[in-house]
């Protein structure tokens, strides 16, 4: 795989736009997968580093620094919580009995079923013992503190394209959120229904689709879109923007152009 797009850089920070599918660091099991900072190394050498990381299935921004100080800086404000971090995720609104289920929801429908256009999600989450790779809700005792904040942007009837802030950076913080809210990620295999598939023959009406028809978008339809900081050289505020990539583009289009839009 050829090494993912740049989309920053000056001579502290470079940012790039990671495609989906590809790990950011080695795989702790698999050494042999290939992973975009190896990609790095080999074309720029092992002074950069990476400050965060994605999961494999999300594309989008991934920050790196090029100096041991740039490194000290920026990694300081991750820790500290003081990078404002933007996702755009498009999921899907479950049926109230077929969200995960809490003896109080974690976020309370409308009259209608659908979710508030503004909500904030915070609870404990950690490593779930019982499904290696994956992690779960802790609705009163227990886990990590967690918060992300969500702005619905579009709705597609169930269809949801959220703007999604994470104020804290736990391991698939965003998309097990959004699943304990009842809408999961479109395409998450791990905290979504898989067979939930954006189908165009779904969508227009009158489409008789065809044999192997293909989802307009069938990856995790998570995109990390945007992050501002302080410039480790300058000491002011820079913002990082990544686009959203083709595919997520297309699923989109067909949405805003065949769904009852309710745009915010």
């Amino acid at each position: 795989m050829p090494l993912p797009p740049i989309i920053y850089e000056d001579d502290a920070l470079i940012a790039f736009d990671k495609p989906s599918g590809l790990l950011v660091a080695p795989d702790r099991w698999d050494k042999t997968r290939e992973n975009m900072m190896g990609l790095v190394h080999e074309k720029f050498g092992h002074h950069v580093a990476n400050v965060h990381r994605l999961d494999a299935g999300t594309s989008g921004l991934v920050l790196c620094t090029k100096t041991k100080s740039a490194l000290d800086f920026v990694s300081g404000q991750f820790q500290s919580k003081t990078v404002s971090k933007k996702y755009l995720a498009l999921t899907v609104l479950l049926p109230p009995g077929r969200a995960m289920k809490f003896p109080v929801p974690i976020v309370p429908r409308t009259a209608d079923g659908a979710l508030p256009e503004n909500f904030t999600v915070e609870v404990g989450i950690d490593n779930d013992g019982s499904n290696p790779g994956r992690v779960r809700v802790f609705r009163k005792r227990g886990g990590k503190p967690s918060l992300t904040v969500f702005t619905a942007l579009e709705r597609f009837g169930r269809h949801v394209l959220y703007e999604c802030r994470p104020v804290t950076g736990r391991t698939h913080q965003i998309r097990v959120h959004l699943a304990a809210a009842g809408t999961p990620c479109l395409n998450d295999p791990f905290y979504g229904d898989t067979t939930e598939l954006l189908l165009l023959s779904g969508l227009k009406r009158g489409y008789k689709g065809r044999a192997g028809e293909k989802p307009l978008i069938a990856r995790l339809a998570l995109h990390a879109s945007e992050l501002t900081l302080l410039h480790p050289g300058t000491r002011e505020p820079v913002t990082i923007r990544c686009e959203t990539p083709n595919d997520f583009n297309v699923a989109l289009k067909y949405l805003r152009k065949f769904s009852r839009r309710e745009k915010r």
